[in-house]
């Protein structure tokens, strides 16, 4: 295999035009997320604890670990010496590398036969062995089908998942001189443990990686569901070990918890097939353990980026992650793939290898949700895109709309002409459904392209009279700030305008600034944080008056202002300050009518009988926000119940720009979404967040579909008693 990676825009071609990529990892995904849950919910009925404690509790371990790196390693060389292991510290793969081959050469060793390791992998050892005329082989059967191949790990535990079997099938039939029915699986195997049998006969060297490096003891922890592992390590004279400084842990109590995280995280098992523990040399043989550094202890040193460093390649991240159903690990990362690959890559291999597939990730979160080590991967993901744009890596049509969308009277006058466009546009029946009748390229022609209303949110808060409360609310006599979105004014008014309406109903007067526009969160997620800030100033300057509640219909922008704002002005004492005058003051809609006494239960009953279902917006729902259930809220208000949706916290494929710099990704990850909500047979798609309405609203207009798709507020709001 040859040591280079083609470039990403090619690796990305090829993954989305392969019709059968996407099915697999579906059928995949759901599959591991149910035999997930099911493992995790009887681990915690058995140990009486939660699955957030356990996680915190062995990723505390893993951060005082590495706070004492240099210890544990003195601890563990110490320990595993005295039981006949080498232990070298080495910090380059260059020197990795190096020191495999020097040992091999100097005991007339060609043939080296590999267990999995993924830091093999990170090193390209066996690209760089076979330079230095020795021979490197895999034993996993999914390593070995892709060597064969003459591709690298997909997937950081199932390395061949994107693989049909009738490719194996054929790949097996060349290596093995023999034709195989793509059907008859166990004869597949058979015949390919039949094949690696001679290699391990006749290697000089086995190699593993290491789950586990064991402080106390120096003993090291494989978890496999193959037997090769303990072939690799028993029959050659001399056993490598390849693994990261920060796969140490103290004691064998450690690995205990550990073990009860890892196999239920990775292949939703109990226990995995083997779980090998090796202390020492075998008598009269050598053993040799590699601690690479290549780039780790300036993860370490990183305030965002330390906590990646307690990663136990379980691969759950990308086992939820919706991107990488649509385009799977070899375009989803470089050489570690999955959310965890769009983060260390930068620190192994540089941001140059690290910055295409950045743009993939839609920061739905679903990654941390299921981490079994609590790594806060869309926090650290953002940083890395920072890091590339900051490197040079963004579009210049991404730097360009950014600009523009910065400039709030711009932007505006912007919208203006686009909506005078539309205005006329609908004059020559160019619209369809709010969407214009516009011929798109191929790869654009599953969504729709809105119409704008000609008037935004604001104006037509400002035209009409208040609404009616409807109760003795607390909130009676207060006046609360409406921050409209910067999109959702434009593109979806009557949403803007609900929301008021919904707040005056619940006994508060509506404000809306004037000088609002945008809170950053399109820049900031693209990278591009000097923009963030400019957009965030503004928008604190518009809204630091007053010390009034301030409610949002875009949870996406609370999310922006709690989250990110510190981040954005983390060095500016004064900005810091003033932005948290006005982020502690926000509410998301929901949360805001979910506050005692503002709307009754069953207030709004009259409805028309249509029947609905509920997508809550992802973000939200992942960071367990408290309005995150809207359809909890909707039944309360309305006295009906939600039509149940397959998946309703899974991203819809909106991902800010996500959607258009990769927008294959947003068409599959929407067509799954959009297929959950035909399989509702609803009648309407109510949504919390403005992007969620857009997008979803777009591809539904684009693909026929026959539910309308509203923002709750909307949904909520036409039940309200029209005042005489």
């Amino acid at each position: 295999m040859s040591a280079s990676t083609a470039p990403f825009k090619q690796r990305y071609r090829r993954s989305v035009s392969d019709p059968e990529l996407k099915p697999r990892l579906l059928a995949f995904q759901r599959s591991w997320r149910e035999s997930r849950d099911a493992q995790v919910r009887s681990l915690e009925q058995r140990t009486e604890r939660s699955f957030d404690e356990l996680r915190r509790e062995f990723a505390a371990v893993k951060d005082s670990t590495l706070e004492r790196i240099d210890d544990y390693i003195a601890e563990f060389r110490a320990n595993a010496e005295a039981a006949g292991a080498t232990v070298v510290q080495l910090s380059t793969a260059e020197e990795a590398v190096n020191y495999i081959a020097a040992v091999c050469k100097s005991r007339g060793i060609d043939l080296v036969v590999k267990s999995k390791s993924m830091v093999s992998e990170e090193i390209e050892l066996n690209y760089e062995l076979e330079q230095r005329g020795i021979t490197a082989i895999e034993t996993d059967l999914g390593e070995w089908l892709l060597q064969l191949a003459e591709e690298r790990p997909s997937h950081l535990v199932m390395p061949a998942i994107h693989q049909k079997r009738q490719y194996v099938a054929e790949i097996l039939g060349e290596e093995l001189g023999r034709e195989f029915d793509p059907d008859d699986i166990p004869a597949m195997v058979a015949s390919a443990r039949d094949g690696l049998r001679r290699h391990y006969l006749s290697a000089g060297a086995g190699l593993t990686g290491a789950n586990a490096l064991i402080a106390e003891t120096g003993s090291i922890v494989v978890v496999t569901n193959e037997g090769n592992m303990r072939l690799a390590t028993s029959l050659p004279d001399v056993h490598f070990v390849t693994a990261g400084i920060e796969k140490l842990i103290p004691s064998w109590s450690d690995a205990e918890r550990q073990l009860q995280l890892l196999p239920r995280s990775a292949t939703a098992q109990t226990l995995s097939t083997y779980t090998t523990c090796i202390t020492g040399a075998q008598p009269g043989k050598e053993m040799h353990v590699i601690l690479l550094d290549n780039g780790r202890r300036a993860m370490r040193d990183s305030d965002v980026i330390g906590d990646a460093l307690r990663c136990i390649r379980c691969g759950a991240c990308a086992n939820v992650c919706p991107p990488y159903q649509i385009v799977g690990g070899h375009t989803f990362g470089h050489i570690y793939t999955g959310a965890i690959g769009l983060v260390n890559t930068t620190f192994h291999h540089g941001i140059e290898d690290a910055a295409g597939p950045q743009g993939l990730c839609v920061s739905c979160g679903a990654c941390q949700t299921v981490c079994p080590v609590d790594i806060p991967l869309p926090k650290q993901i953002l940083e890395i895109r920072h890091r590339s744009h900051e490197s040079g890596h963004a579009p210049l049509w991404e730097q360009i709309a950014l600009r523009l969308w910065a400039r709030p009277r711009l932007f505006h006058h912007l919208m203006g002409v686009a909506a005078a466009g539309s205005g006329l546009a609908r004059l020559v029946g160019l619209v369809r459904g709010d969407h214009l009748r516009a011929p798109l390229p191929k790869r654009l022609r599953w969504r729709a392209i809105p119409a704008l209303p000609l008037r935004s949110g604001r104006t037509l808060i400002k035209s009409r009279a208040p609404q009616s409360t409807l109760s003795d609310s607390p909130a009676a006599g207060q006046t609360v700030d409406l921050f409209a979105q910067c999109l959702a004014d434009r593109l979806m008014p009557s949403a803007v305008d609900s929301a008021a309406r919904l707040i005056e109903a619940g006994g508060a007067a509506v404000n809306v600034p004037e000088s609002q526009h945008c809170c950053g969160l399109p820049a900031f997620d693209a990278g591009d944080w000097d923009m963030a800030r400019r957009m965030a100033e503004h928008t604190i300057e518009a809204l630091e008056d007053g010390e009034r509640e301030i409610v949002t219909p875009a949870p996406s922008c609370v999310i922006s202002m709690q989250d990110h704002w510190p981040r954005l002005f983390a060095d500016d004492g004064e900005w810091r300050a003033r932005a948290a005058g006005v982020s502690d003051r926000v509410h998301d809609l929901a949360d805001w009518l979910e506050g005692p006494g503002r709307l009754p239960d069953a207030c709004l009953r009259n409805g028309d009988g249509t029947s609905w279902t509920a997508h809550r917006f992802c973000q939200a729902s992942n960071r367990n926000d408290a309005g995150a259930r809207i359809d909890k809220l909707v039944e309360r208000l309305t006295g009906e119940t939600a039509r149940p949706l397959a998946e309703p916290d899974v991203c819809c494929g909106f991902g800010g720009l996500t959607s258009l710099a990769a927008p294959e990704v947003g068409a599959g990850i929407l067509e799954r979404k959009l297929a959950c909500v035909a399989e509702s047979g609803c009648d309407t798609l109510i949504t919390n967040n403005p992007g969620c309405v857009i997008h979803l609203r777009a591809g539904a207009n684009a693909g026929g579909a026959n539910h309308k798709t509203l923002h709750y507020a909307d949904f909520l709001a036409a039940r309200l008693p029209k005042d005489p």
